[in-house]
């Protein structure tokens, strides 16, 4: 008697591969070029969609940025999370003392030098 049973697949039988999607593009990608290729693994799909915004200026489906901007110089930056927009909007504060306005979906809030 086998001690195997269905759930015992082989991981070669199993695509688990992500993809990615773009209405804009009307194509869809597999993340497997970054995944094997690249190696940045957990963030397959954070790197694709930057490289995505890069080449075609605009994000694939599904993908809303963090933007931060200063209210006083031109800098400011886009993030695909709100921990490092935060981290930069606190440090640009901190450092040049400009106020920075964080920006996401329909929220916004604004971090002031201290």
């Amino acid at each position: 008697m086998s001690d195997r049973t269905d759930d015992d697949a082989r991981p070669h039988d199993i695509d688990d591969t992500p993809t990615v999607s773009c209405s804009r593009c009307d194509h869809e990608w597999s993340l497997e070029y970054e995944l094997d290729d690249l190696e940045v693994g957990n963030q397959s799909f954070e790197q694709f969609a930057l490289d995505h915004m890069r080449h075609t200026g605009h994000f694939p489906d599904g993908v809303s940025p963090w933007m931060v901007a200063c209210r006083r110089c031109p800098e400011g930056e886009r993030f695909l999370s709100e921990g490092p927009a935060r981290r930069w909007a606190e440090t640009h504060a901190r450092h040049a003392r400009h106020a920075v306005e964080i920006e996401h979906e329909d929220d916004a809030s604004v971090v002031t030098p201290e």
